[in-house]
């Protein structure tokens, strides 16, 4: 059976945003990827959810986040990353240098258009 024919318990929490039609909801289309990579590492023994908790925990709690709860994908982004590096898998600033280039990319694409990383200017 495939892992999409078996899907993980974590995928089926009752307290995930779900729309009328019962699939999940996810203010970007990022948000939902990193959901997923991140169920993904753990289902493959990464790290375990308490460790991902954590984490998760430590971000959301740093000094400047948003009240509203508003920045919680991206301090999701934030906990992937720092369990990333400490388990070396990723280094951090190729990461970092990854997350410049995106952000030159989304400024250079025009509105309406696709942003694709080949739209960084120094790439």
């Amino acid at each position: 059976m495939s892992v999409c024919e078996n899907p993980s318990q974590l995928s089926q929490s009752p307290d995930r945003p779900k729309s009328p039609e019962g699939d999940p909801v996810f203010p970007e289309p990022w948000a939902a990827e990193a959901f997923a990579m991140t169920v993904h590492l753990h289902e493959k023994g990464l790290f375990s959810w308490g460790e991902w908790a954590e984490t998760l925990s430590r971000q959301l709690h740093q000094p400047g986040r948003a009240e509203d709860g508003s920045d919680y994908f991206d301090c999701w982004v934030a906990a992937l990353s720092e369990l990333l590096v400490s388990r070396g898998v990723a280094d951090a600033g190729a990461i970092l240098d990854l997350q410049k280039s995106w952000q030159r990319a989304a400024e250079a694409t025009p509105h309406g258009r696709p942003i694709e990383l080949a739209n960084d200017p120094l790439r």
